[in-house]
């Protein structure tokens, strides 16, 4: 029986170079997307054309209703989830904490934290042998930035991260025993959209000094982390944080 993995954020960067790469290994990928339709579907096709299973999924994954309805219509189209990844997430321009509004933050933990935790709570409900489900794995897109700070640029999204460690470190402890394994994934200075979206779009570029290995990464590098995180082949690594930083 194939395997079902739901991609947040998974139309662009390192969520769409997750989808393409787990559908090379032979997973059915549910491709998530907020407003970027024709980029979801552009994934879609790709996989499509290389004789995969792929459909696109519009949710807000900060809006319960929506993860909900998301998460039912994978359950009447394909049945039982297999793999989440909760790759969705946004960043803002660069500020210091004393600059930013509390509309910017709850903007920040809506979509980083909640929802993250909605779609890991949907995943567990269908996963977990304690609900009738046969196990499955949850990979977190944490980042680099938990554990740096972020200091002058964006405190909210370290912070925000750092949830997401802590959430994966007391999920796996969680749910370890139900068959579920979670992990995590800290990227670095990774080439995405997401710097142009902070309103630094050569941020890569102009940081790759302060990176030992003297580069930005790319998203298919992140990518390979997570689907091995997410495979059979990663059967006894659970609660791990695996940091694609370049050494930085």
């Amino acid at each position: 029986m194939q395997k079902i993995v739901l991609v947040t954020g998974g139309s662009r960067g390192i969520g769409a170079a997750a989808a393409l790469l787990a559908a090379r290994q032979g997973w059915a990928v549910a491709v998530n997307y907020s407003h970027q339709v024709q980029a979801a579907d552009e994934v879609v096709k790709q996989i499509l054309d290389q004789g995969g299973r792929a459909m696109a999924l519009q949710a807000d994954v900060s809006q319960e209703d929506q993860v909900l309805r998301m998460f039912d219509a994978i359950d009447r189209q394909w049945g039982p989830l297999s793999g989440l990844v909760n790759n969705a997430g946004v960043v803002d321009v660069t500020a210091r904490l004393d600059e930013m509004t509390v509309a910017r933050w709850r903007r920040m933990f809506d979509i980083n934290v909640i929802g993250s935790f909605l779609c890991a709570r949907e995943a567990v409900r269908r996963m977990s042998t304690r609900h009738g489900g046969a196990g499955g794995s949850i990979v977190n897109v944490s980042s680099a930035a938990a554990r740096l700070g972020s200091p002058a640029q964006y405190v909210d999204y370290a912070a925000a991260k750092a949830a997401i460690d802590a959430m994966t470190v007391g999920l796996a402890k969680e749910v370890g025993g139900e068959g579920i394994r979670v992990n995590a994934v800290r990227p670095g200075l990774i080439e995405t959209q997401i710097h142009a979206s902070g309103g630094l779009p050569d941020r890569v570029r102009d940081l790759a000094h302060q990176v030992p290995m003297q580069r930005g990464g790319q998203a298919h590098e992140v990518a390979q982390a997570i689907v091995w995180l997410l495979s059979d082949e990663a059967s006894y690594t659970t609660m791990a944080l695996l940091d694609v930083s370049g050494g930085r």
